[in-house]
């Protein structure tokens, strides 16, 4: 008997009010639920691996409301978000004085989330130099302030999230053993949309629901045909690309019917290609297509380095990791020419 059906009908209801944002049924996604409602009333840390758009935040949410401390602060940070050197400051705070422009005191988010939930999204981009007093807090659950010699004790229960390959970054000297090791207590593994593909259908209809109402449109009709796209589509941008794509199809809709907002050439292309398995995979594919879409430029204003956010070396040094080499040019005119044109202006 599934879990579901071993509850009685409030039962039922009162769980799903509990999990009332996340859309779906599908066995993949009862499968996180369940992980979810197991390490919810404990105080274990948990650490959300997923692609990008998968609903890391709304799985923490969920977490904090099932526990013991719903009612108490749930606090979010994003450490990508964060300029590297002020996201001490935001994760401890800091005294009026400490660095040039600290004009006045800061509560830093461990204090804000005392007796709650502290949510740390992209918790792989933490530098190095920072890593060692996240373990700290984590281990001793207390810290200093940036300018302070006073030690604050707290009790923060920690939830963490990555799209990022830990044990991989570990491995490579990047991310901190020890500190991997107390963050991955408890992995919950979020899967993709094209795992869940069962759940497409309902996703649809709540998004073209709150864009509907949104943008006062009455959409009445979704074509198999839109449905159809929708089902094949590989979704590498996963439920927030889908989000976005619903938001557009509502704006261009008509006569209540909701059009299909795949370009048909790229619907084609992505569901012709083998989805990424693992994180690595997915950093792969988007390498190669940032590469492609660019001409194969790495450097420069327009190059690849610059659109995926990361220095020029880098980009190389997971190319090479990754297996990914330049093709030959004179293959493709079009490359050619994109090439030659960034050329010009790097």
């Amino acid at each position: 008997m599934g879990v579901l059906q071993q509850f009685g009908p409030s039962q039922q209801e009162w769980r799903e009010r509990r999990f009332e944002r996340i859309i779906g049924d599908s066995p993949a996604l009862e499968s996180v639920l369940e992980q979810v409602e197991r390490v919810a009333p404990t105080d274990s840390t948990v650490l959300i691996q997923g692609e990008t758009g998968t609903g890391k935040e709304l799985i923490a949410h969920a977490i904090h409301n099932i526990s013991s401390r719903c009612g108490r602060p749930f606090v979010r940070l994003n450490c990508a978000a964060i300029p590297l050197d002020l996201l001490e400051s935001e994760l401890f705070g800091h005294e009026k004085g400490a660095f040039t422009g600290a004009i006045a005191q800061k509560i830093g988010r461990f204090e804000l989330a005392d007796k709650g939930t502290l949510f740390l999204d992209e918790v792989g981009d933490i530098p190095p130099g920072l890593q060692p007093k996240l373990l700290r807090v984590l281990q001793e659950q207390e810290f200093e302030r940036l300018g302070s010699a006073r030690t604050h004790k707290v009790d923060v229960r920690l939830v963490a999230a990555t799209h990022r390959d830990l044990t991989d970054m570990a491995n490579r000297g990047e991310f901190r053993s020890d500190l991997y090791y107390r963050l991955n207590v408890f992995p919950v593994l979020l899967p993709p949309l094209r795992e869940r593909r069962e759940d497409i259908p309902a996703l649809v209809a709540h998004f073209v629901e709150i864009y509907g109402r949104r943008m006062s449109r009455h959409i009445e009709h979704i074509p198999s045909a839109t449905m159809g796209a929708f089902a094949s589509y590989q979704w590498p941008g996963n439920i927030r690309e889908l989000q976005n794509l619903i938001e557009r199809a509502v704006i261009l809709s008509n006569d209540g019917v909701l059009p299909n907002p795949l370009p048909t050439a790229e619907t084609r292309s992505v569901a012709t290609s083998p989805p990424p398995t693992t994180l690595r995979d997915s950093e792969r594919v988007l390498i190669l297509r940032t590469l492609e879409a660019v001409g194969w430029v790495i450097g420069g204003q327009k190059g690849a380095a610059a659109k995926l956010g990361l220095k020029r070396t880098t980009l190389i040094h997971k190319m090479q990791k990754l297996g990914i080499a330049r093709p030959a040019l004179e293959s493709d005119p079009d490359v050619i020419a994109r090439a030659a044109e960034a050329t010009q202006e790097q």
